[in-house]
């Protein structure tokens, strides 16, 4: 099929047409994050050849499995449906051309090329877990009826009571400093019976199951809590959960600590939607949320159940504002009151509660910011040592083959086509060590035409005819040129495989630019000589 001209030169002209196919940029429809708060399509022109960090500039970040608060069962699931998550929430932020893939069994590697404004923001998207909850407060005052028993556990472990007393209920009023001992009253004992090291730091909320830490002291009631001989002591069915930020009283700070069912009446997997917007009442950041129909009849059949009582509305541990108290049944919407959060910050959470949870805490263990000067250095260093390059190689086959080295030089540009297309369809990001693989498969396309000319000389040496001396030329030649491209190739194939970040791109340009080298040397190259032969003598005809 291919051993005449004319079939030759359509494949030719085929691969010609898909790789000039493959580089044209186009104009592509994505669904993103818009200022509103709410998804819009958006029409960006991406270009084919998607540049990497190192010369676009961005954000590079390694995550990892946080195995502190407990072993994770099944690592590789878990990182799985963790790197599916990653992936929407980074869709829905808006980056363009991200790169989010999982790198061996331990770790999840997220680049954000041409990120500089706010990498601080896309880092919190990424790693917040978005973990949300519905619960009752502690309507019976459990927790408060235990804290005797708490405080005579830590008093076994030693601990003793060394901290603020409670401030009266005129001060909190009138707004005076309550900060020093002496202001001390009898609202304490509304709190424990006996003062402890627990219960001298907790002072009653405005609702049931709230308890007020000075802000000062959050650090140590924090850590008593999590004494193991105070973990025991809180009751079954009951869980303690710290306000997302301080609220103010008069002229103190003090951060809420929230008593709660342990059973949640729901979690965010019956989320169907969330939106940011700003209360029209109070002008502040709320999230607005829908539930699925079968979270809408549950939601609705627990909060029917408990009219009358708070609700703590929990994301990532953290209860967001004072609970509600529920006034009617609720079924499939409702809001979260983030209280001084901005806009922006409504806008994020929203993102990730769509995204949905992450199913495992993660950390991240590695993280680079190239800015974009040093990525247009790279770019103008690459272009410099592929066309200094290219020019000598020229340079060199034109004065030693002379006419047959410019046939070289022409399949050469056809091997620059089809790499770069390659890339481009493939959907490949080109980074620096990718550049390095471009420039040395182009040095292994001139070795094969090296090859394949020294071939036809041995062969016109034995008095051959032209034709004959070029078939067997690049008979010859082929299995040595098979043998140097398959080592080259298993050895980027062990890179791609085992590697990670700009080792894999090194990989993957090699393997395509080798590709592209053996097609144009041992097709192309052969194509051009054989339209040669048709057009010469045998006396004409000279390498």
């Amino acid at each position: 099929m291919l051993s005449s001209i004319r079939n030759r030169l359509i494949l030719i002209g085929v691969l010609t047409a898909a790789s000039v196919w493959s580089l044209i940029p186009r104009e592509v429809t994505v669904r993103q994050l818009g200022a509103d708060g709410r998804m819009q399509d958006v029409v960006q022109k991406r270009t084919p050849l998607k540049l990497g960090l190192d010369l676009q500039g961005g954000v590079h970040l390694a995550l990892e499995i946080d195995e502190s608060a407990g072993v994770v069962i099944d690592r590789d699931d878990a990182l799985e449906r963790a790197l599916e998550i990653i992936r929407q929430r980074i869709d829905e932020f808006g980056v363009a051309e991200p790169t989010v893939q999982k790198v061996g069994t331990e770790r999840i590697v997220v680049e954000l090329p041409g990120l500089q404004e706010d990498p601080q923001r896309a880092k919190e998207i990424i790693q917040r877990s978005a973990f949300l909850e519905f619960r009752i407060t502690d309507m019976d005052g459990t927790f408060r009826d235990a804290l005797p028993r708490i405080d005579a556990a830590l008093r076994r472990a030693g601990v003793t009571a060394d901290a603020p007393a409670a401030p009266s209920t005129v001060d909190q009023l009138l707004g005076l400093d309550t900060g020093s001992p002496d202001s001390a009253s009898a609202d304490t004992a509304d709190v424990a019976d006996l003062p402890g090291p627990l219960s001298t730091l907790l002072f009653q909320g405005s609702v049931e199951g709230e308890y007020l830490v000075p802000e000062e002291s959050f650090p140590l009631a924090d850590s008593l809590l999590r004494i193991p001989e105070a973990k025991r002591a809180i009751p079954r069915g009951v869980e303690l959960f710290w306000g997302a930020a301080p609220i103010s009283q008069g002229n103190r700070s003090y951060r809420p600590l929230y008593a709660v069912d342990s059973r949640a009446i729901i979690t965010g997997d019956q989320l169907a939607d969330a939106q940011a917007t700003l209360d029209q009442l109070s002008g502040q950041a709320i999230v607005t949320f829908q539930l699925t129909r079968a979270g809408g009849r549950v939601f609705g059949r627990e909060t029917g159940r408990h009219v009358g009582d708070n609700m703590a509305i929990i994301l990532d541990r953290r209860v967001q504002g004072t609970p509600p108290v529920i006034r009617s049944q609720i079924t499939r919407s409702g809001q979260i009151e983030l209280g001084n959060a901005t806009l922006e910050e409504a806008l994020d959470l929203a993102l990730v509660l769509r995204a949905g949870a992450l199913p495992v805490p993660l950390v991240i263990v590695e993280e680079r910011t190239v800015g974009p000067s040093l990525g247009r250095d790279s770019i103008e260093q690459g272009k410099r040592a592929i066309i200094i390059g290219a020019a000598l190689v020229v340079l060199v086959l034109v004065l030693y083959y002379r006419f047959v080295g410019l046939l070289a030089v022409a399949a050469l540009g056809f091997y620059l086509l089809f790499t770069l297309g390659g890339l481009a369809g493939l959907g490949f990001t080109l980074t620096l060590p990718g550049l390095a693989g471009f420039v040395l498969s182009l040095g292994m396309a001139v070795d094969a035409n090296v090859l394949i000319f020294e071939r036809i000389r041995e062969e016109l040496a034995q008095n051959k005819t032209p034709r004959s001396a070029v078939d067997g030329g690049f008979e010859h030649a082929l299995p040595a040129i098979i043998d140097s491209n398959i080592t080259t190739v298993l050895t980027a194939f062990f890179l791609l495989q085992f590697g990670t970040g700009p080792v894999r791109g090194f990989a993957w340009t090699l393997i395509v630019g080798i590709t592209a080298s053996f097609v144009t040397a041992v097709f192309v190259t052969r194509t051009f000589f054989l339209i040669w032969l048709q057009r010469r003598t045998a006396k004409e005809f000279a390498i």
